[in-house]
């Protein structure tokens, strides 16, 4: 069976890019728009990775990956940080919310996949 991927990204362009990459690779994918939305995603599903932009609309990354950590039932699931954010401080701010790893826009599909196989083991 394969393993779930949930991604979150208010950019169209960006989960239409995620979704082929990451099915491409045998992934399957659920989306949402915004942490709100991916919120009540995960309300319906346990993915085995996460995948969020930091920079969103209602939600955005940081307070999404807040909300994934508070819920016990989703606390353990890995958590990557897709940004065109690369300042140091925004890492921290997102590793001391949750975040298991960053990746930075525009992504490799093969490192990305790479990435998701490292933390989805």
């Amino acid at each position: 069976m394969s393993k779930v991927v949930l991604t979150v990204d208010d950019s169209r362009t960006m989960r239409d890019m995620l979704k082929l990459a990451l099915s491409d690779a045998d992934y399957t994918v659920v989306q949402a728009v915004d942490g709100v939305h991916g919120l009540e995603v995960l309300q319906g599903s346990a993915p085995d990775v996460i995948i969020t932009d930091i920079n969103m609309p209602n939600l955005d990354g940081f307070g999404f990956i807040e909300g994934v950590r508070r819920s016990d039932r989703h606390r353990m699931i890995p958590i990557l940080v897709l940004t065109t954010e690369s300042d140091a401080d925004k890492k921290q701010r997102a590793r001391d919310a949750g975040a298991t790893g960053w990746i930075v826009k525009p992504f490799d599909p093969v490192k990305l996949v790479d990435a998701v196989r490292r933390v989805a083991a």
